[in-house]
């Protein structure tokens, strides 16, 4: 249990060695709604080491939208922009939120989007 605890620490420690990078690249705010409220580093990839690529600086409400909280078609609309993004952990983990809403204009936008294609094609299915 020591072993994983200390990973543990030493990732949430890494992560946050990033978090003045991040929120100058953010702008200091949500990199999906553009909330300033309770701003924290998002790990798009927890399998892999962290990198500027794989966090994400995001408000509250989108990390738990990232988590898998439920949300309706018009607060889904505000993490929209998030897609135009060129980083990986901004256009890919909103476009995770977002594919599972069936509205057309969501599959519109992550088709016209800036992520890579066989991550498209992967959710569109």
């Amino acid at each position: 249990m020591a072993k994983g605890y200390q990973a543990n620490k030493e990732r949430k420690e890494a992560i946050a060695a990033f978090g003045k990078d991040l929120g100058k690249r953010a702008g200091f705010k949500c990199e999906w709604c553009e909330s300033r409220d309770d701003l924290r580093p998002w790990d798009y990839r927890p399998d892999q080491n962290p990198e500027m690529e794989t966090l994400a600086l995001l408000c509250a409400r989108c990390r738990e939208l990232a988590d898998g909280s439920k949300a309706d078609v018009n607060e889904l609309r505000s993490i929209r922009n998030a897609l135009w993004s060129n980083v990986p952990a901004v256009a890919e983990g909103a476009a995770k939120v977002l594919s599972p809403c069936r509205e057309p204009w969501v599959r519109e936008a992550i088709e016209e989007s800036l992520i890579d294609d066989d991550v498209k094609a992967e959710l569109l299915k």
